[in-house]
C-alpha cells in the first residue's frame, strides 16, 4: 500500500474512511519516499540539469517561471543552481511521469483510492518563500522531508472547487491576500521532516520558509477526488453507441425557439438511456475507468 509511505496506519484509516475536509497532521517517520526524493537527490538533479524542463519551475514570493533556467529550450544546471541560491523556490512536477518509484507510488494510490494524482516537489531555500496565497481543487498530501516548513491555513472560500469551478486562479479577487492578512490565518502548523498534512480541497495556503533558516523541501502529492459529476460523465459515456446521439444537430435547430425543441428531445433520449443501463455492467467499467484513466495535469 502506497499511502503507508505517506501516512501513519491511522492517516491512512482517516483518509480512506472519512476523506477529512479539516487540516490534519500527523508523524509519519521516514519511509521509502524519504529515499526516492532526498534533499541531497533534489539538490543533484538541480545541480546536474537533469530534471525535464518541461516539469521545472521556480518562483520567489508570486507566480512561478517557466524560463528562466533554459538555455536553448535545455534545463541549463548553472542558472538552475544559481536561481536556487538566489533564494528561489525550485519546483520539480509530475514526478509519476519521469521517475520510476513516483510512477509506482501513483499506480498504487489510484488502485488503493480509485483517485488519479499527480506529485511535486518543492524546494524553499531557508528564509525565503515561493507561491503565495492561493486554493487548490483537490486533497493534497503534504510530505515534509527536510527541514521545517511554516502552513498559513484559511477555511475554504468557495465551496468544494474543481479546475473548470471556483478554481483560485479563475474567481481570484486582489482583496482576497490583504483580508486574509488582516484577518490572521485559522490554522498555522509547522510541518518538520517526519510529518504529513492532510489538505482539502479548498483551503487557503500560504506557504513559506521565511522564519527558517535550513531549506526546506516536501513533498505534494495532489489526489483528484472523484465526483458525482465524474460518474455522470462516466454514465453518459455510452450514449456515443446510440445514432440518436450522433445525428447532426442542424445550424437551424440551434437557434430559438426550435433549440427548445432540441433539447427537450435529448434529455428525454437521456432518461431512456440512463433507464436501459444495467448498472452492474456499469459499475465494472467505471471501476476499471477509475483505477486506470490519468486525467491528472498541472
Amino acid at each position: 500500500m502506497s499511502l503507508r509511505l505517506l501516512l501513519p496506519p491511522e492517516g491512512v484509516a482517516d483518509l480512506l474512511a472519512a476523506w477529512p475536509d479539516q487540516p490534519r497532521v500527523y508523524q509519519r517517520g521516514r519511509t521509502e519516499v524519504d529515499e526516492a526524493m532526498s534533499l541531497g537527490y533534489f539538490n543533484e538533479l538541480v545541480d546536474t540539469g537533469c530534471a525535464p524542463p518541461d516539469e521545472i519551475a521556480v518562483i520567489k514570493a508570486g507566480p512561478s517561471n517557466r524560463t528562466a533556467f533554459l538555455t536553448n529550450g535545455r534545463t541549463d544546471p548553472g542558472k538552475l543552481s544559481g536561481l536556487r541560491d538566489q533564494g528561489y523556490t525550485i519546483r520539480f512536477g509530475n514526478m509519476q511521469r519521469w521517475l520510476p518509484a513516483f510512477r509506482t507510488i501513483s499506480q498504487e494510490i489510484q488502485r488503493e483510492t480509485g483517485y488519479s494524482n499527480y506529485m511535486h516537489a518543492f524546494l524553499t531555500p531557508g528564509g525565503q518563500q515561493g507561491l503565495l496565497h492561493h486554493w487548490d481543487q483537490q486533497m493534497a498530501v503534504i510530505v515534509q522531508v527536510a527541514g521545517t516548513k511554516t502552513w498559513q491555513l484559511w477555511k475554504p472560500p468557495v465551496e468544494s472547487p474543481m479546475r473548470e469551478y471556483n478554481e483560485s486562479f479563475r474567481v481570484w479577487r486582489d482583496e482576497f491576500i490583504p483580508g486574509w492578512e488582516a484577518a490572521g490565518p485559522d490554522l498555522t502548523v509547522e510541518l518538520t521532516a517526519g510529518k504529513t498534512l492532510l489538505l482539502p480541497r479548498g483551503w487557503v495556503h500560504n506557504p513559506h520558509a521565511r522564519n527558517h533558516e535550513e531549506p526546506s523541501l516536501h513533498l505534494t502529492f495532489a489526489i483528484r477526488e472523484r465526483t458525482p459529476l465524474w460518474l455522470a460523465e462516466q454514465l453518459l459515456a455510452q450514449a456515443i453507441e446510440r445514432p440518436e446521439f450522433r445525428r447532426v444537430v442542424k445550424p437551424a435547430e440551434l437557434e430559438l425557439p426550435a433549440l427548445v425543441d432540441q433539447l427537450t428531445r435529448t434529455s428525454q433520449a437521456l432518461a431512456s438511456l440512463l433507464g436501459g443501463l444495467d448498472m452492474a455492467q456499469v459499475a465494472a467499467r467505471v471501476r476499471t475507468a477509475a483505477v486506470t484513466d490519468l486525467e491528472y495535469s498541472t
